[in-house]
């Protein structure tokens, strides 16, 4: 009995103080101050007004401006020397590579590779046999002649026969004559070899037997001589 009183008179206590206890909401000075945490209240943002750029000015355009002309103080021309016509110490003509020869007989000119690597001089030829006449022994053949484009016939005396070697290996007999060869103011009686040189570029080729002694050969010059 006196438990049951005893229970009843703490659950009316328990009650009583909960009754008397109210709720702590914020004053007005919490409310108007920020938080002591150190955290600033939501500030709510607003969007400025549209703003709208002024259009550019129109560009002008620029007025072209001529330039007066460079004024020419001095005028300096540099003007090339003449190739030289003669050299050494011999004073002896300088001649191109490629050169007009008159040859004669027949007296016709072919067109002629100068080489001062070649011992002696050849010339084209085509129909070479060798022929007897009182015991002398004599060359005929024929060479074309470069201004009529025809055949002429010639027959030298022999003078001998050579074998030279060709690029191939084996070796060609040649017969040798003389002939006069006429470059400008130089002529020469000299020896040529008769050989088919329809597979060179020039007819003609005139080696050390003519040039020793005689010309200066320039390789970056052509027809020199008048």
């Amino acid at each position: 009995m006196k438990a049951g009183l005893v229970i009843s008179a703490l659950v009316w206590l328990m009650l009583s103080g909960c009754a008397q206890v109210q709720p702590q909401g914020p004053t007005s000075q919490q409310a108007e101050s920020p938080a002591v945490s150190g955290e600033s209240p939501p500030v709510e943002s607003v969007s400025p007004p549209d703003q709208v750029c002024p259009l550019p000015p129109p560009c002008t355009l620029a007025e072209p401006v001529e330039c007066p002309p460079p004024k020419v103080i001095e005028k300096v021309v540099y003007k090339t020397p003449p190739p030289a016509k003669t050299g050494g110490e011999l004073n002896l003509p300088i001649i191109g590579e490629v050169e007009d020869v008159m040859v004669e007989p027949p007296g016709m000119i072919l067109e002629a590779r100068i080489d001062t690597g070649a011992e002696s001089s050849s010339m084209h030829a085509e129909n070479i046999h060798m022929v007897e006449r009182d015991g002398i022994s004599y060359v005929r053949f024929t060479v074309l002649d470069p201004k009529t484009n025809k055949q002429v016939e010639m027959e030298r005396k022999r003078q001998r026969t050579v074998r030279i070697k060709r690029q191939t290996g084996d070796f060609e007999r040649r017969y040798v004559i003389k002939l006069w060869l006429s470059m400008g103011n130089i002529k020469e009686m000299v020896e040529v070899t008769l050989t088919d040189r329809s597979d060179f570029e020039f007819p003609l080729l005139i080696g050390r037997n003519l040039l020793t002694d005689t010309a200066i050969v320039d390789v970056s010059r052509k027809h020199t001589l008048k």
